[in-house]
């Protein structure tokens, strides 16, 4: 993952011809809708083919959902990053994220959800 100095994305990474930018939260509280607008304001001033994966390890607040279903923007938990990095499961779990959000207009779908035991 590559990290850019000076600015509020992390880092970014490169899956399946497209680019990622990507913003990770680390803290217990739930991201809302506003970090992720916020979030979403940046990957917009960006060529097209980039999408973003924001990640918060608080998971996400009931209402984020209900305000933002953003295009080219999936979400994860910290479930999902360690769901979706085992070997089992690989990164499909992000094709999968992204297929999911685009036939349902749902940023946010569990790994585990799309990989049924």
């Amino acid at each position: 993952m590559r990290r850019f100095a000076g600015e509020q994305i992390d880092g970014s990474l490169q899956h399946e011809g497209s680019t990622y930018l990507v913003e990770a939260k680390w803290h217990s509280r739930p991201a809302d809708a506003a970090m992720l607008h916020s979030f979403r304001g940046k990957s917009l001033e960006r060529p097209d083919w980039t999408r973003g994966l924001y990640v918060s390890d608080g998971s996400f607040s009931g209402e984020s959902f209900a305000a933002f279903t953003a295009r080219h923007l999936i979400v994860m938990d910290g479930a999902d990053i360690y769901h979706a990095s085992t070997a089992a499961r690989s990164w499909r779990g992000c094709a999968k994220k992204v297929r999911h959000h685009s036939e349902r207009r749902q940023p946010f779908a569990r790994v585990t959800d799309l990989f049924p035991a």
